[in-house]
Formats: structure tokens, sequence, C-alpha cells
């Protein structure tokens, strides 16, 4: 029997693959599907079908041996690809600024692999680290479960999350046919190692496939297939439509006016977010920006909008749009992985998308949201190591983000003036730059989001056969 395994692993997992029409796809190509899950199986209220089970995975929190040994293969990607903008920027951020053990312990690894990252060395490191936890109850129980089901075939929708490493040994363990999606846009040419070795990859682009070949360079290029992504899907689905007199009735908008959109990233990375929310705003008062607005706010999914609320207070004008994700587990290691979206927030942004005139946010994937709609779209980066903001213009200089930034698809502002006079600039010619979003989304969009999922179930089943 051609039995799929789908491993998901988080909230933004879920709304990928299961609130997209992957499943239904996917039960068309295989005589069953089993989702082994890092979500609590109430999460997949909406799923009922005869051909589909659920297996709530065990949490898997790593020793000391196993942190020490996977540290030491992620640092060693890292070093050894270091010439790249964000993979050092990544290790730079990454090294600790104090001494106690942990710290020490941590400086110690960067020291040897500052010397010692050959590909040779980065193997060993991950052996010893599945060797560390071969023996754990967890992963026993993780090899018990795939015993019982016999998968034919398990794929990893996320290729980098530590936790589930003890389940990728399993399937290899049992020589169980394995494959992973490329998570994001950022995750190869920015990011640590990935959780093992898997037999086949899905990415979204030909651009994506070269940088795993060379990130990767065992990996064999047939081996890797361009199937667009899932993340976009729900903007073409009728289910998750909304009639544009709805989409203002609810968030109270004024059809006369224009709607500048400013979508948050979350408080790790977005510790400007609040200073850029109030330039806008007190623009708007002042009357800077030209054409009539309104000013919606979206926050970030990862996080409440409690740190905006001295902001609300202030501008009781600006709208706020509080995606409607769910906590589903508290005390997880990574609690934001397990707040998961509700049908009514992918409604919601694919209204914003679609409706407002302008989006403005911090060289987020929410970027490419936008050109898919063809709205315009300007990355705020106020902060540098001079000015004592954070410092978010050091993200200029990652591989994804400067493919962006060449194209001429976005503009970049680095202070109010800038900020205000591109605002202005977009809304009077909003079309200006229609030809430079459409050649980015070619480039890091690979397929048509019209049945992006089938073309991933029937990828998926060739591997199986």
């Amino acid at each position: 029997m051609n039995k799929l395994g789908v491993v998901i692993t988080d909230g933004v997992g879920f709304r990928n693959f299961i609130m997209s029409d992957f499943i239904v796809e996917a039960i068309q190509q295989f005589d069953s599907v089993t989702i082994y899950s890092g979500l609590p199986i109430d999460a997949y209220h909406s799923i009922s079908h005869s051909k589909v089970t659920i297996r709530e995975l065990d949490v898997f929190i790593e020793g000391k041996p196993t942190w020490v040994f996977r540290k030491w293969k992620e640092l060693a990607h890292l070093q050894k690809y270091k010439s790249f903008y964000g993979m050092k920027d990544n290790l730079d951020s990454g090294y600790p600024k104090t001494n106690s053990i942990r710290s020490l312990l941590i400086k110690s690894i960067y020291f040897f692999t500052r010397f010692i990252h050959s590909d040779s060395s980065i193997a060993l490191a991950e052996k010893l680290q599945f060797i560390s936890f071969s023996k754990n109850k967890i992963t026993q129980s993780y090899l018990k479960l795939l015993k019982e089901d016999k998968p034919s075939h398990v794929f990893f929708t996320h290729q980098r999350p530590p936790y589930l490493a003890p389940f990728l040994y399993a399937t290899i363990k049992l020589q169980i046919p394995v494959s992973t999606f490329i998570f994001s846009w950022d995750n190869l040419a920015s990011k640590g190692r990935m959780l093992g070795a898997f037999d086949y990859f899905l990415v979204w682009s030909d651009l994506m496939k070269k940088e795993l070949l060379h990130f990767y360079p065992k990996v064999k290029a047939e081996s890797v297939k361009v199937v667009g992504t899932p993340q976009f899907e729900p903007y073409v689905m009728e289910k998750y439509k909304t009639e544009q007199e709805d989409f203002y009735l609810k968030f109270d908008l004024n059809t006369e006016l224009k709607t500048i959109c400013f979508s948050c990233a979350d408080a790790s990375i977005g510790k400007n977010d609040p200073l850029i929310i109030k330039t806008i705003a007190t623009a708007l008062r002042d009357k800077k920006i030209t054409s009539s607005c309104q000013f919606l706010v979206r926050t970030s999914p990862a996080e409440g909008a409690e740190r905006f609320a001295n902001i609300k207070e202030e501008f009781p004008e600006i709208i706020w749009n509080n995606p409607k994700w769910i906590l589903t587990r508290e005390n997880h290691s990574e609690s934001w992985s397990q707040r998961v979206p509700s049908e009514e927030d992918i409604k919601d942004l694919r209204a914003v998308l679609e409706y407002v005139d302008l989006n403005i946010n911090m060289c987020s994937t929410m970027s490419l949201d936008f050109m898919l709609f063809d709205k315009p779209v300007i990355n705020t980066v106020f902060g540098n190591k001079e000015n004592g903001l954070y410092d978010d213009q050091r993200f200029l200089g990652y591989n994804h983000l400067k493919k962006v930034i060449d194209s001429g698809s976005v503009t970049v502002a680095k202070n109010e003036e800038e900020l205000i006079a591109q605002i202005n600039q977009s809304l009077l010619y909003p079309k200006e730059r229609t030809a430079q979003r459409k050649t980015m989304i070619d480039l890091q969009i690979g397929k048509k989001l019209e049945d992006t999922c089938k073309q991933i179930a029937n990828t998926l089943y060739r591997f199986n056969n």
C-alpha cells in the first residue's frame, strides 16, 4: 500500500499543509495519510476522513550531549558558509555575551568550528547527535509508532526544528524513504543546518534549488523538485475569499479613503515596529501624507498585541488586525510554534492583501504576499549601529533580501523623511513597480498558486513509486 506520513511541526506548517488543499490532494494519491503532529491532536478538529489518521507526537526535550552535538553541527555549517552575509550575521549575533558555563561551552564550539568545519566533521557531529538520543524513550516511542503504522514514505513539512530530529532518525533507522519541504525563502542562505539527511527535497523555485545544491553539495540534483509553496495557495482558494464591502464593514474602514497597512514582525526582530507605527500615524495627523488615508496595523501571529498598548492609547484612530491564532499548548520549548491559525484569520489576511493600497513592513516575507496582489511595498529599516535603534539595516545584506531590493520590486526607507516620501509616491503611482513585482514573484515562487498542493502530492507519489 502507498501510505504517506506527513510531519506537521508547528502552526505555520499547519496553515500551509492542513488549511490548504494538501490533505485533499494527498488522499487522492495515497491509500492512506497519517499526520504525525508536533501540535495537540485537538487542533485537527476540521479533518474527518476515513483515509486520514492523526498521531500526536510526544514532545522530545534535548539532553545536554544532544544539544552539544547539534550546536557543533549547526555552527560548523555557519562557519563553512560565513562568506554569505546572512550566515555570518547569524554566527555573530549568536555569539554569547556572558561567561556562564553554557556560554563558555558555546564559545569553545565557536573556536573549534572556526578551524574545523568540513562536510565530514559536520557528518560526524550529526552522527554523534543521533547516537546521543537513539536510546531515549521518546525516540523509542517514535520507532514503535512507525513500525506499527508502516508508512511507505514520510514527508517533513519543515527541514529544521531540532525537536523532530529523533523522528527523522527513526525513519532512517527503519529505512523508510523520507522527504522534506524547505520551509521559507530565507532558510538556506542564512539559517543553520537541517535536521539531517533526507532522501528527497521539495523547494519553492529554481533559485531555491540552486541554493540547496550549493549549501548541501552531497544532495543530488535529481532528488530536488520545484513545486512552489502552499504558503500562498489560500489566496486563490474560494473558501477564503471575502467581498470588499464585508472587509470594510468588519474593520470599520471608510470606503472613501485609501488604506495603508503596516504588518509587524514579532518582538524578537520587530523592535522598531512601535517607532514606525508612530511615525506613520503622526505623518497622517500632520497631513504630511498627501493622499487621504486610513491606517491599519496587522500584528504578528507569533505574539499578542500587548507591546502596542501605549500606541493604541495615543493613536485611537489606528485600526488593528490582531491575527486570530490559537495557542494550543502551554509550556512548550518553542511556545510560538504552538499557535494555530483560525479560518477567520486566513480570510482576514487575504482581504487585507487584496483591498489595502500599500504595505509597509520590516523586510518580511509579507512583501511577497502583497506583491502577489500587485500592491506597492515599502521595507522600513530605521536602525543601524550608530543611531541607537535596533540594527535592522543589517538585514539588507541577507542574500534573499538583497535580491528583492536590487530588483526594485520594493523601496527601502531608512528614516522618517524617506518613508513619508515613498508613501506619497506609492499612493500616487501604485503601478510604478508592477513589472518588477512580477519578476520577483516569478523568481521566488516557481509555480502557479493554483494546484500547488496537487503538484506537491503528485511529486510525493512519484517519490514513493
